[in-house]
């Protein structure tokens, strides 16, 4: 154990975390201030056929020409939630003292839909490994000791313990050949739109510590197959969230949550922490998808064509900052291009500037453009809101005071403000966590990526542990706060593009059958 006196700067550095964090319990977070919603033709570009394939062709020219890609994928998530109504139905059934009575669908229509469509999962064929009769029952009239030994099969250790997994090691698809993981459907997607000009794909899963040795295994297992098919090389790579972004529990009461042996609770600090992972990679363009987010290999064609889309039009666009760049830095720099360059930036970076802008100096407006272009780019898709959950794409304030395009929660919004709150009806799009980013300066220098984080977008959650209540502080999110101060374009994808499996029934949508 490190004591004060061995190693003072670390014990103090610990002392004033736990300080810092148990004020941020006490005072909150301030809430984002939204300016309006980001609207078609309003902060959300839409393009036709045409500009499209312009966007691809200058992508699949930039990668002939040697440019480095890799596919992020926040992988760490257990399928706990996926299988959440499952466990509950469990718990009820074992609770009830006559096994041979049948199951009651009435009240259930999830349940109903899981059990009438037990074939169709991927995971079907594993199942019967464990039950070889499966076949011979009535589904529609299964008992409580039938449906109790599947999901027990389906759940625990007594079987798949699917329960337990990630959900990027769960068969999802099931095809004439072979069924899938998320994994191995995004090794698919990658040889389609994510290799690079020696025929390398580079992939990098962000995984929880207990489940990385799963990860591995399988990406060994299914890799060999994927590159014969596909005649690509496979890079595959895993990090962990970093214990250094845990984050302080407390009480309801704002003191520090202890274990059962005295010791101060720490966790997780949410996906934001992922822009730690994020900063430590080496390349210049990321794509950036969530693991359940995946679809059948025969419907995937709109998705390779919009991440190429989203690709190409980052890289057009970097191409004009980093223009401008060079001009606002020459000695040369025409004060007559000023306008040009505050139009560029307010109407294509949808960055309005502060009242206060008007009264600087030349060169003080030099400094303030040259920082506004010099930053990390993303540009995230964006899908029509439909009922789905998902960030929603505002102009919203950052914590330099200028209003800029946002990817904000609901969370994150004063909901007892009536202007505040009439803005999420306005909304017409929201985020499917699609994004792609460029991550170096014009030098072709890698930004500090930590450097551009809103500390201010942080937010606070309830939870409990061993049936005790604590509150939680979740880091500013991945695509949220943590790039809040990144040039920001959003553009319209559709909606094929997103196929998240949040719930287990979710697998029975077109999207995740043949």
């Amino acid at each position: 154990m490190i004591t004060k006196e061995l190693n003072p700067t670390l014990e103090d550095s610990h002392e004033r975390r736990i300080a810092e964090q148990t004020e941020t319990f006490k005072q909150g977070f301030p809430p984002v201030v939204l300016l309006k919603s980001a609207t078609l033709g309003d902060g959300i570009r839409q393009y036709n056929t045409s500009q499209r394939e312009e966007k691809i062709a200058y992508y699949q020219s930039e990668l002939k020409d040697g440019l480095d890609v890799l596919k992020f994928v926040p992988a760490s998530g257990a399928a706990t939630r996926m299988f959440k109504h499952l466990f509950e139905v469990k718990s009820e059934i074992e609770d009830v003292n006559n096994p041979n009575q049948k199951v009651d669908f009435q009240n259930d229509s999830k349940l109903k839909s899981f059990v009438s469509n037990l074939q169709q999962f991927a995971f079907y064929q594993s199942l019967k490994e464990f039950i070889p009769t499966l076949d011979q029952w009535d589904l529609s009239n299964i008992t409580n000791k039938q449906l109790l030994q599947v999901l027990n099969i389906i759940l625990t250790e007594q079987g798949l313990n699917y329960g337990a997994l990630p959900k990027g090691v769960i068969l999802f698809h099931h095809y004439n050949q072979q069924d899938c993981t998320p994994l191995e459907e995004h090794l698919y997607e990658a040889a389609q739109y994510a290799k690079d000009s020696d025929g390398h794909c580079h992939l990098h899963f962000t995984v929880s510590p207990e489940h990385q040795t799963l990860f591995e295994v399988l990406s060994k297992k299914v890799v060999h197959t994927y590159e014969e098919r596909f005649k690509v090389k496979y890079h595959i790579t895993f990090s962990t969230q970093k214990i250094s972004t845990n984050t302080l529990a407390v009480n309801p009461d704002n003191t520090p949550f202890l274990e059962s042996d005295g010791s101060i609770l720490f966790r997780p600090g949410g996906h934001g922490a992922l822009i730690e992972n994020l900063n430590d990679l080496d390349a210049s363009l990321i794509f950036i998808k969530n693991i359940d987010n995946v679809t059948m290999q025969h419907l995937a064609d709109k998705t390779v064509e919009f991440k190429q889309v989203l690709a190409g039009t980052l890289l057009m666009e970097r191409d004009i900052i980093h223009s401008w760049i060079e001009k606002i830095q020459s000695k040369e720099f025409d004060p007559q291009q000023l306008n040009d360059l505050e139009k560029y930036i307010e109407e294509k970076l949808c960055v309005q500037m502060d009242s206060s802008y008007k009264d600087k100096t030349l060169n003080q407006k030099q400094v303030i453009l040259f920082n506004i272009l010099n930053r990390p780019i993303r540009v995230c898709g964006m899908v029509k809101n439909e009922g789905e959950p998902g960030g929603g794409p505002y102009w919203a304030k950052n914590n330099h005071d200028i209003f800029s395009l946002q990817i904000i929660e609901s969370s994150q919004i004063n909901h007892e403000d009536p202007q505040q709150e009439s803005l999420i009806n306005e909304a017409t799009h929201f985020n499917p966590v699609d994004l792609v980013c460029y991550t170096k300066d014009q030098h072709n220098q890698p930004f500090d990526l930590t450097k551009f984080v809103d500390p201010n977008t942080g937010f606070i959650s309830n939870k409990s542990k061993n049936g005790k209540k604590l509150k939680a502080l979740e880091l500013p999110g991945l695509w949220n706060g943590a790039m809040a101060n990144w040039s920001t374009i959003f553009v319209e994808v559709p909606l094929q593009t997103f196929s998240p499996v949040k719930e287990v029934t979710d697998l029975f949508r077109k999207e995740h059958q043949l």
